[in-house]
């Protein structure tokens, strides 16, 4: 049995917030870096090259924080409740390094908690004695963009594949492409949302192992860039620097799809304790 304490994790998450939202993921500064004859994406790089130097964040919205934590069976949290600990950590991240507070503890009445708390956390069990932590801080621009459809069996891949293609349509440039596409199929209304963002953490270049799921996010990527969208709009090339199709089991009678969209930043970070 191991013993990870909560002052482990929280200081895990703070380091992991600041990260997210100060370098640019290596493999997006690759993908930026293949189409540099863009003078938007250019652009792009230089504002990445400026938030890493300097440590200020990549975008001024830097997110409601969600946390996916992947806990060992054969691991034993000791101290603060881990809850608590989460949002220690993303509302401390938030106070000292200065970044934008965005989360309102009511919808209507739309008042700031001032904290950026509380945090979106998900909660896994896994095998092994590691706990695995996933951070997201998630723009409310790309987020407002994502949908989800429940589809009918009849609909089938095409009408997958029409989805998420009307989706990014629809997107436009509203959610600051180029994106990062997480496409979720089967499991239920709750779930495949859920599975949609979860396809957002897979490292970017890195096809699905399963070849018809593969082949589906080639067709998906190349569909897309084939709409005049454009980095931040201004058409040419990419729209879309990924499609990750993840997909669960689901109903006999169900085919729910749901499509989220990053945008270019895909703010994303993650430590093994």
């Amino acid at each position: 049995m191991k013993t990870i304490h909560t002052h482990q994790i929280q200081s895990a998450i703070e380091t992991l917030c600041l990260k997210a939202n100060t370098i640019l993921d290596p493999a997006v500064l690759s993908a930026f870096q293949s189409y540099s004859d863009n003078e938007v994406i250019r652009d792009l790089i230089q504002n990445a090259d400026i938030a890493r130097a300097d440590s200020v964040p990549l975008c001024q919205d830097t997110g409601l924080v969600i946390v996916f934590l992947e806990i060992g069976q054969e691991v034993h949290i000791e101290g603060a409740p881990l809850t608590d600990a989460v949002n220690a950590a993303v509302a401390n991240a938030y106070a000292e390094h200065y970044l934008r507070k965005s989360v309102l503890n009511d919808p209507l009445l739309r008042q700031n908690t001032q904290t950026n708390t509380p945090a979106i956390i998900h909660t896994e069990i896994v095998p092994g004695d590691q706990l695995k932590i996933k951070v997201c801080p998630k723009g409310g621009g790309s987020e407002n963009k994502s949908a989800l459809r429940m589809l009918t069996p009849a609909d089938g891949r095409d009408g997958v594949a029409q989805f998420v293609l009307e989706t990014v349509r629809k997107a436009g440039a509203s959610a600051c492409p180029p994106y990062v596409v997480g496409v979720g199929i089967g499991g239920t209304f709750d779930s495949v949302a859920l599975l949609a963002k979860k396809a957002l953490f897979r490292e970017l270049g890195i096809s699905h192992t399963m070849p018809h799921l593969a082949e589906l996010e080639t067709e998906l990527l190349a569909k897309i860039n084939q709409l005049p969208i454009g980095p931040a709009g201004f058409g040419g090339s990419p729209t879309a620097l990924a499609v990750h199709v993840e997909i669960a089991p689901c109903h006999i009678a169900s085919l729910p799809v749901a499509v989220n969209i990053d945008c270019h930043i895909h703010r994303h970070a993650e430590m093994v304790l």
